[in-house]
């Protein structure tokens, strides 16, 4: 499912991010965890239910303002429906 440029994501009930900057994990409710570096963690603290989905696209295309601007849109839209479908992720 791709998630609408106006929804706000947030993570699903019992799903959180640890708060250890060496090593930031998506700590997941039946006790697997994700690692989360680079973009992922940037779009993961984005998913807060307070940002769209347009405005953590339009943030990480500034933040990584050497990628293509389309390719950025498309990774941040894959990685959500990711998160949705494994149900770590409320759209």
């Amino acid at each position: 499912m791709i998630p609408s440029p106006d929804s706000l994501p947030r993570l699903a009930p019992g799903c959180y991010v640890n708060d250890k900057k060496e090593n930031p994990r998506l700590l997941i409710k039946d006790g697997k965890s994700l690692r989360l570096h680079g973009p992922s963690l940037e779009i993961v603290e984005r998913c807060d239910g307070r940002h769209t989905v347009k405005q953590i696209i339009s943030e990480l295309q500034l933040l990584y303002s050497k990628a293509e601007p389309s390719r950025v849109e498309q990774d941040v839209l894959s990685y959500l429906s990711l998160l949705s479908t494994q149900n770590y992720l409320d759209l």
